[in-house]
C-alpha cells in the first residue's frame, strides 16, 4: 500500500508558479488566507500527490513530491509551506491509520479534493481529550500554530488524556460545531501560512478517528513522521535560497550597477558578484544533493512500513539532519547575499525582496541548529544513533 511511483515526469507547473510570483509581494505584506491561491493549487491536481493509488491518489515517490515543493518555496514560501503540510498529514493517516481510517479519510481527501490542516503541535499541551460516551472522546482546549488549518477540510491533531499520560493523535473534520480557528497568525515572515490557534469546545472525537491511542507503543515506522516533517523544512529552505539567488540573477542582469572601483562596464562581471554568485551555486548545490538524497532514504524506509526497523529510521534521520543544516544556512546565506547584488536600490520596500530572509529566519528559528550538529557529531564521534524525538 505504501508503494510509490519511482520518479514520474514533474508537471509542468510554471503557470502556477507564475501566477503565485505575481502576487506573493503584495500578499506578504498582506498576510491573512491565500484562499484563491490555494484554489490554484488544488485545480493543479497537487493535493492528490502523497495519497497512494489505491485511495484514487497519484502515489508519488517522496522526491518528487518534495521537488514540487521546492519549486513553489522558490516564488512563494508560505504557500509550499501549506501545500507539504498537507502532505504531511496524508502521510500521518498512512502511517497511523487503520485500513478502515486510510480508506475512509484519504479516498475523501481525492473525492473531495480537500485539503489537510492540523493541530498537532507536540509541544502545546493545552488541548484535553475526555471521556465520551461508547469509547468516545471529548476535545477541550487549544492548539497554537496550526498550519493550514485554516480553509481546510480534515485535521489531524494530538491531544492529552484529561486523565494525564503520552498525547493520542485524532481526526476531525475542521468544519463542525466547537472548533473555532483564530486569526492571531502574524509573524515577520511565512505570513500566509495560516499557522492560526485552533479552540475546541466540545468538539466530538469519535473512537473511530483516533488514530493513535495513548497508550500505543511506536514503532520505528510512527516515528518515521518526524523526519517527513523535517525535510519539509529542508525543501522549503533551499526553496527559499533558489528563490533569493533568482531574483538576485535578474536584477544583476537588469538593473545593478557596476561598483564604481570596480573596473568593469556590467555588473555581471564585477568579480565579487562572481564571487559571490558562486558561493551560492556551491551551498545550493550541495543542499539539493543531501536533499534529493534524504528523500530517496526516505522512500526507500517508508515503503517497509511496519517492517522498517531502528537502525534503517536512524540512518533517515541522519541523512535528513545532514540536509538540514546544509539548508539552513544556504536559506540564510542566500536571502542576506541577495541584498549585496541588488545594493541600496534594493532594499525599495515595493520590491519585497526582504520577504526571503523573513520567511526563512521565522522558519529556522523553530528548530535551533545547534541540536542538529549535536546529534550529527554523536553519530560521527560516537557512533550513537538518534533517538527518535519531536525534532529528529
Amino acid at each position: 500500500m505504501n508503494a510509490r511511483l519511482p520518479h514520474p515526469p514533474v508537471d509542468d507547473l510554471q503557470p502556477l508558479l507564475d501566477a503565485l510570483r505575481a502576487t506573493a509581494v503584495a500578499r506578504d505584506r498582506e498576510g491573512g488566507h491565500a484562499a484563491a491561491e490555494k484554489a490554484l493549487i488544488r485545480a493543479h491536481g497537487l493535493l492528490n500527490d502523497a495519497v497512494p493509488p489505491a485511495f484514487g491518489g497519484r502515489g508519488l515517490d517522496w522526491r518528487s513530491v518534495f521537488t514540487t515543493v521546492r519549486r513553489i518555496a522558490a516564488v512563494d514560501s508560505a504557500l509550499a509551506h501549506v501545500l507539504a503540510f498537507h502532505h504531511l498529514q496524508v502521510a500521518t493517516v498512512v502511517i497511523y491509520g487503520t485500513s478502515d481510517q486510510q480508506q475512509r479519510w484519504l479516498s475523501a481527501t481525492v473525492r473531495e479534493q480537500g485539503w489537510w490542516g492540523n493541530a498537532m503541535n507536540p509541544i502545546d499541551r493545552r488541548l484535553e481529550a475526555h471521556p465520551g460516551a461508547d469509547g468516545d472522546l471529548v476535545l477541550e482546549g487549544t492548539k497554537s500554530f496550526c498550519s493550514g488549518t485554516t480553509g481546510s477540510s480534515y485535521m489531524t491533531l494530538s491531544a492529552v488524556p484529561a486523565a494525564g499520560g503520552p498525547m493520542l493523535l485524532g481526526i476531525v473534520p475542521t468544519q463542525q460545531p466547537g472548533i473555532a480557528v483564530l486569526d492571531d497568525w502574524d509573524p515577520i515572515g511565512q505570513r500566509q501560512t495560516d499557522s492560526n490557534a485552533v479552540v475546541f469546545t466540545q468538539v466530538a472525537l469519535p473512537a473511530r478517528d483516533v488514530i493513535r491511542a495513548s497508550d500505543a507503543v511506536p514503532t520505528a515506522f510512527h516515528t518515521l513522521r518526524t523526519t517527513i516533517g523535517q525535510l519539509v523544512l529542508v525543501n522549503l529552505y533551499l526553496g527559499i535560497a533558489i528563490g533569493a539567488r533568482q531574483e538576485a540573477r535578474e536584477w544583476a542582469h537588469t538593473n545593478a550597477r557596476p561598483w564604481v572601483s570596480s573596473g568593469v562596464a556590467h555588473a555581471t562581471d564585477d568579480p565579487y558578484t562572481l564571487n559571490r554568485f558562486g558561493e551560492l551555486q556551491v551551498q545550493i548545490a550541495a543542499g539539493e544533493a543531501l536533499a534529493d538524497r534524504a528523500a530517496q532514504a526516505l522512500d526507500a524506509a517508508y515503503v517497509k512500513g511496519e517492517a522498517l526497523v531502528a537502525d534503517e529510521r536512524a540512518a533517515v534521520a541522519i541523512a535528513v539532519a545532514e540536509a538540514k543544516v546544509v539548508a539552513h544556512r544556504a536559506g540564510l546565506y542566500a536571502s542576506q547575499e541577495l541584498f549585496e547584488v541588488v545594493g541600496a536600490r534594493g532594499t525599495h520596500a515595493s520590491l519585497g525582496f526582504d520577504r526571503f530572509w523573513r520567511n526563512v529566519r521565522t522558519h529556522t528559528l523553530h528548530d535551533p541548529l545547534d541540536y542538529k550538529l549535536n546529534m550529527l557529531g554523536r553519530w560521527a564521534l560516537k557512533d550513537e544513533a538518534p533517538v527518535p524525538s519531536l525534532y529528529t
